[in-house]
């Protein structure tokens, strides 16, 4: 067991139903000063080094770490032990309406047809092709089954097979720190060519000659940094370097344009990026610089006929705005407006065909897809899905030359759905939707989009669905989701997972809170930095209108979130705890102020323009105002749950652990106080198509346990 302070706060001294004594962490205090103030940490101890955590013979401090995550644990499932039929109800129920043997619609490539599948009882995909037409043998490119058998996590990604079809590469993860490792895979023959290619973001770009191969290296905090060029055969050793970002709040990536003519290197931060290229057909030469990086300046380069065509906020396009230059002129006195600016839609992204372009736009929170033919763009019209409010998108569209576009659809109440859409013809064409085994039908649930006035004014878009049936009068439990940050918005989807909440009497609703980006850029704009608390009121906002109009009531209304949506949970039951029942933390980034000083930590300098750069006292002040961990105090709190990977990469298992230690010694209150750490698994849990519906069931069964208290 983990070591305890002597002194154990009466109201956690016991369990008064189950007598099951909660774990206590140690305390050793941690000066930290800045700025002239000085913050004590007693749990800093638990932050350990990669070096630590995956030494063979764990060192004294590495111990204490793992006793104390394991105790935390054995705690977790003791005091859920009068669940565990519920939680194995509610696994089996999930997978249960997942078909097991399944398969993608297959997309065409260079002369092959590739397909995804997934056979009954298995965890991972099979990755196979088909030359010429769908009725041709399959041939198989990767069984990850067999890959990752034996394995406590497996993730393979950025499969990529060569311009002459004849030579697959792809990544993989054995850890889940997301560092992968790049293999080589003949075609023909089946085995794996010598050629291994360590610490790498797992995706890697051919260029037309077969056997040049450029990929991206991370550095210790795991910032993607470096550009190499590998030539199959030859020694990784002898790989050679293109470009080395030095700027530490910028990473960087490389890719191939659609049109295959030119291979780009990206870098990007927050609010700046910057693009190199160099002919596909000639990798030796040098890269050529796109246009030089400005502070503020955000964009995106797409190839086709001779011309680049740039989203872009210049010139105070906001919302983005398309502009025009030939290939051979990228500066930016060059570039002239395409498709003009409007404060009401933000353009996303582009899909370029030979005939038609389509365009990715948002209106008034809504994804909307437009398709215009070149020959007479202002004929652009958007496609009609026939739901109000949804989600849709370009989804897997590799072909230039091609009357059809491949899009992704769904909704609240519509399971995940792949069309075909004919843009001569203007039809849509159903290829498939997810099927939801078991007793579904979707016109048994009802899906609602309203606003709700936040505290300055601004209304905030909100998503729900429920089940007919569901009663306003606040008998019924509601989950309320979001995210709010880094420009992400959270679209209304399908989840045949949540039908476990849903058929048990739940509501659950998405707020669009400040911070992501569903109502255009200054949505971002005004949830970030020195206006990032927008984002906790937003969400708290929400759920006030849900009591105050009966759709739920204090006593049944619960919060959940994860990542930076974690932040956000850790942060709302500080500022009003009294307004949950409970709450679910999923990997939270929660002590902010400490993670944005240390510049060794994943992540840190590349997002100083989300959060601030605490070096700023302005600044510090302002995150401290905040920080879930940092604003901690002696009061009652909600029931939570949090949950953690230890070898999560992007926000550090300790962030979630230290969190949990304070609330333990400085709530006021008996309510449940839950740490589960995923011990073999990074930030996105287990590996695996179903065992991480685990986590879920442990979750729902929290949420379906309090309910009833």
């Amino acid at each position: 067991m983990c070591k305890t302070v002597d002194k154990i706060p009466k109201e956690m001294k016991q369990d008064s139903q189950l007598k099951i004594t909660p774990p206590i962490a140690k305390k050793e205090a941690f000066r930290m000063e800045k700025h002239g103030d000085v913050r004590v940490d007693n749990y800093y101890w638990m932050k350990l080094s990669d070096e630590q955590k995956n030494a063979e013979t764990p060192d004294a401090q590495t111990q204490d770490v793992l006793d104390y995550l394991n105790a935390e644990n054995d705690y977790t499932q003791k005091k859920m032990g009068h669940l565990s039929t519920l939680r194995n109800d509610l696994y089996e129920e999930i997978v249960g309406r997942i078909k097991q043997t399944d398969m993608s619609v297959p997309y065409y490539k260079n002369g092959y047809h590739y397909l995804t599948k997934y056979t009954e009882g298995k965890e991972y995909p099979i990755y196979s092709r088909k030359k010429g037409g769908l009725e041709a043998d399959e041939e198989l490119l990767l069984d990850v089954n067999v890959l990752a058998d034996g394995l406590d996590y497996y993730a393979a990604r950025g499969l990529s097979v060569s311009p002459d079809n004849k030579m697959l590469a792809y990544g993989e993860d054995k850890v889940s720190r997301r560092i992968y490792t790049i293999k080589f895979k003949d075609l023909e023959s089946g085995k794996l060519l010598p050629d291994i290619i360590e610490n790498t973001t797992g995706s890697i770009v051919w260029a037309n000659d077969n056997k040049t191969i450029f990929y991206t290296r991370k550095d210790k905090s795991l910032r993607a940094y470096k550009i190499f060029k590998h030539i199959l055969g030859s020694p990784t050793s002898e790989d050679q370097e293109i470009y080395h970002e030095e700027d530490e709040t910028f990473s960087c990536y490389v890719y191939k344009t659609k049109s295959q003519k030119f291979i780009v290197i990206g870098s990007y931060a927050t609010v700046s990026n910057e693009y190199r290229y160099v002919d596909a057909d000639n990798p030796s030469e040098d890269f050529k610089l796109f246009q030089k990086r400005e502070r503020d300046h955000e964009h995106n380069i797409y190839h086709f006929d001779g011309n680049w065509y740039i989203t872009t906020n210049k010139d105070g396009a906001s919302n983005f705005k398309v502009m025009i230059t030939p290939e051979t002129d990228t500066g930016k006195e060059n570039w002239t407006d395409f498709i003009s600016h409007k404060d009401d839609v933000l353009i996303s992204r582009l899909a370029i065909f030979k005939k038609y372009l389509v365009v990715n736009e948002r209106v008034d929170g809504i994804t909307k897809v437009k398709v215009a033919p070149w020959d007479n763009l202002k004929k652009g019209y958007y496609i009609d899905f026939g739901e109000d409010s949804y989600d849709a998108y370009t989804s897997t569209n590799p072909e230039f030359d091609t009357e059809k576009v491949r899009l992704g659809f769904s909704s609240m109440t519509t399971p995940f759905t792949t069309y075909d859409y004919d843009m001569s013809a203007k039809t849509l064409d159903l290829k498939k939707r997810q099927e939801v085994l078991g007793e579904f039908n979707s016109d048994d649930y009802v899906s609602e989009y309203f606003r709700v006035p936040a505290a300055d004014g601004a209304m905030v878009p909100v998503n729900m669905v429920y089940k007919k049936g569901y009663k306003k009068d606040g008998s019924q439990p509601l989950l309320l989701y979001a995210y709010g940050s880094y420009g992400s918005s959270m679209d209304p989807y399908f989840s045949s997972v949540r039908l476990s909440l849903l058929n048990r009497g739940f509501a659950f609703a998405i707020a669009h809170i400040r911070g992501g980006q569903e109502l255009g850029r200054a949505w971002y704009d005004n949830g970030k930095l020195l206006n990032k608390k927008n984002t906790f009121t937003d969400f708290i906002n929400v759920g006030e209108h849900l009591v105050k109009n009966n759709y739920t009531s204090s006593d049944k209304l619960f919060c959940m979130g994860g990542s930076a949506g974690g932040l956000l949970i850790g942060a709302v039951i500080n500022m009003q705890p009294e307004l949950w029942k409970g709450a679910i933390a999923a990997v939270p980034f929660v002590d902010v102020i400490t993670t944005m000083l240390d510049e060794t930590i994943p992540l840190t300098t590349g997002e100083y323009d989300e959060w601030g750069n605490p070096n700023d006292k302005t600044y510090y002040d302002y995150i401290k105002s905040y920080s879930p961990y940092d604003q901690v105090q002696k009061k009652a709190y909600p029931h939570l749950l949090v949950t953690t990977g230890y070898h999560d990469s992007q926000v550090q298992y300790w962030e979630p652990a230290k969190w949990v230690a304070k609330l333990r010694d400085y709530k006021t209150d008996g309510n449940l106080l839950l740490l589960h750490t995923e011990m073999g698994a990074g930030h996105g849990g287990k590996s695996g198509r179903f065992q991480r519906y685990r986590e879920t069931a442990l979750e729902y069964a929290f949420l379906l346990d309090l309910v009833e208290k």
